[in-house]
């Protein structure tokens, strides 16, 4: 049941940060991505990834998934602006439903929740990544003045996405039979993403102690579990 309430609660909890922060400072939820970059990263490599080779005895087609995976998120950040790693540009006078942000957004939250199914470990790395992301998306939504129905809308459809994605590995039979190379595809998203998080974390490339010191218990907290 936890495979389908944490992600559901991450982004609550994410919104709530928005609405309950709005004008405090963005370093805590930068710190918070850091965390969530390396620990997303170090979790994929110790869970998700030892066991798609395992199961695909093809290692140069695991890997051309993995790489299609990767593609995939470059195109769906194309759409997006890098909002899966928190690139989110505020526009004050947005008239028009943000749907290509919407698009993409609900595309990778429905992929990311496939593995969830099979590593249950895999279910705190996406919590993780998730609330920053969604503390990051319902600010600019709240900044960019759409109306109430269009914030809850998004929000709504955005939550369900990943469940969406669990539920559907675990009852649909026909996608039963290649969750391992859906899997690998998810581990090129994870990868793609967790990596921008941690390259981009500092302003210049720099990492600051606190964010170092961030960065390393994320991953000495996803190796522990």
């Amino acid at each position: 049941m936890n495979s389908y309430l944490l992600p559901i609660l991450a982004v609550i909890l994410g919104s709530a940060l928005a609405f309950f922060g709005k004008n405090k400072p963005g370093f805590n939820i930068k710190l918070l991505l850091s965390f969530s970059g390396a620990f997303l990263l170090a979790l994929t490599l110790f869970e998700l990834l030892p066991e798609v080779y395992d199961h695909l005895k093809n290692p140069e087609l695991t890997g051309l998934f993995i790489m299609s995976g990767i593609l995939i998120q470059i195109i769906l950040e194309f759409l997006s602006k890098g909002a899966e790693h928190g690139h989110i540009h505020i526009h004050t006078q947005q008239n028009q439903f943000p749907w290509l942000l919407f698009i993409s957004l609900c595309i990778h939250s429905f992929l990311e929740g496939f593995p969830i199914h099979h590593h249950n470990d895999m279910v705190y790395g996406v919590l993780i990544h998730k609330i920053p992301i969604a503390t990051l998306i319902t600010s600019f939504l709240i900044q960019s003045h759409y109306n109430t129905s269009q914030i809850a809308s998004f929000l709504l459809v955005f939550t369900i996405m990943t469940p969406l994605g669990t539920y559907i590995s675990n009852h649909v039979h026909l996608v039963e039979d290649y969750i391992y190379f859906i899997n690998a595809i998810v581990i090129g998203i994870f990868f793609h993403i967790s990596t921008t998080i941690l390259f981009e974390s500092s302003e210049g490339h720099k990492f600051n102690l606190t964010k170092l010191i961030a960065i390393f218990a994320g991953v000495a907290i996803a190796y522990a579990i």
